[in-house]
């Protein structure tokens, strides 16, 4: 078997993106016959080889391609028309897109944030933990996760957030919480959410409309209540309400 199967996983846990390029049928002379591998990475660089020449040079095209849309796509060569390659036959290649996993932003360590943790990271984000509490970062007990010690608000400049990141808040302080959403909800992210009772809620909302910290529309894109709505009591039940709820925005924007 190719090793390129095996290294897969190491670019994976790197958070590596990278698009699979396997030789799924050939027929007629061929460069190589199916079961031929290749990866390809975001700066067009390659591992592995289909056969040279033009057609993994188209190839390479389409991997990058598919790298931007994040969907798989299935193509059929004919090496002479299409490719003017002397061959003569044809291929086709099945093109995977392997992305990055998105990037969660915790805000708050404590028994909710610590259960949204662990399940956000067994499914597929790429968990942060922002906290003053040193304690709290030392005994999380999560693999994998990147621990953010400070000030919740000074931190946010030194994040990197963008358009794919997830933030959750959090904090044990309803000041900060309320300051968190304040400065987060200005900006494009995927999804932002805060751990919050009705009342609270209505006293966020009251605070920025009326001294006109955040528009409507601004409020809108913050979940709160956050997470799926059922009758979760307990830290790990209102962890998975949580995590389902930030599955099904990642889902719906793939």
């Amino acid at each position: 078997m190719d090793d390129i199967i095996f290294q897969l996983q190491d670019y994976q846990l790197n958070n590596t993106p990278f698009t699979l390029c396997i030789v799924t049928e050939t027929s007629g002379s061929t460069p190589r016959k199916a079961g031929a591998k290749m990866l390809v990475f975001e700066d067009g660089s390659s591992k592995g080889t289909i056969g040279g020449g033009a057609v993994e040079r188209k190839a390479l095209e389409e991997a990058k391609q598919c790298l931007k849309t994040g969907k798989p796509a299935k193509i059929r060569y004919q090496l002479e028309k299409d490719l003017s390659m002397q061959c003569g036959g044809s291929v086709e290649i099945f093109f995977e897109p392997y992305l990055c996993k998105p990037n969660l932003f915790i805000f708050g360590a404590g028994h909710v944030g610590r259960e949204v943790g662990f399940y956000a990271e067994t499914l597929g984000f790429n968990v942060h933990f922002i906290d003053f509490r040193t304690e709290l970062l030392a005994n999380l007990n999560i693999k994998n996760v990147i621990c953010h010690e400070g000030n919740f608000i000074d931190k946010i400049d030194s994040l990197n957030l963008t358009s794919d990141s997830y933030v959750v808040i959090a904090t044990p302080s309803h000041e900060s919480d309320k300051d968190l959403v304040l400065r987060l909800a200005t900006r494009d992210l995927a999804y932002i959410g805060l751990i919050a009772s009705q009342r609270k809620v209505a006293v966020i909302r009251k605070l920025a409309i009326e001294d006109r910290l955040l528009t409507e529309a601004q409020l809108a894109r913050v979940n709160m209540p956050i997470g799926i709505p059922f009758k979760a009591e307990t830290p790990q039940e209102i962890g998975i309400s949580i995590v389902a709820k930030l599955i099904d925005v990642r889902n719906r924007n793939l």
